[in-house]
């Protein structure tokens, strides 16, 4: 029996050794494990905020890309209108033009009835006879 009993002692004093050594290990894990806790955490956060970083880039890229898309378009709805501006202008400006000679040609018959000579030279105008008190129409 005396054997059974040192070796309960040895286990026990060995047990106790054990645990100090377990105890000792166990706080320096805890801190080793604590340090990458914290380690983690710190790459962590930071992988949250390069995602917002990118959430936020993404966000702006769009809006801007938005705004360039709207931009484009009233470039070219203004480049539209121009072009219909301008044309419009030079079909007013060459009606303009050809009412003005019209004018001008009519001008100068007006001014040509009534200078000397002017009722013959109306008289040989007219096809026929206008009789007295009668009115001409004149269809265009």
């Amino acid at each position: 029996m005396p054997p059974q009993v040192l070796f309960n002692e040895e286990v026990d004093s060995s047990s106790k050794a054990n645990k100090s050594l377990r105890k000792l290990s166990q706080k320096s894990h805890d801190y080793s494990s604590k340090v990458v806790d914290a380690a983690t955490w710190a790459s962590w956060f930071q992988l949250q905020e390069e995602q917002r970083e990118l959430t936020y880039a993404l966000i702006s890229l769009f809006i801007k890309s938005g705004l360039f898309v709207i931009a484009i378009a009233s470039f070219l709805n203004l480049g539209i209108a121009s072009h219909q501006r301008i044309n419009r202008n030079n079909e007013i400006a060459s009606v303009l033009k050809s009412e003005t000679e019209k004018l001008a040609r009519l001008h100068l018959r007006f001014d040509s009835l009534f200078s000397i000579g002017g009722k013959a030279r109306l008289m040989e105008e007219q096809d026929q006879w206008i009789t007295p008190k009668s009115r001409r129409i004149i269809w265009r």
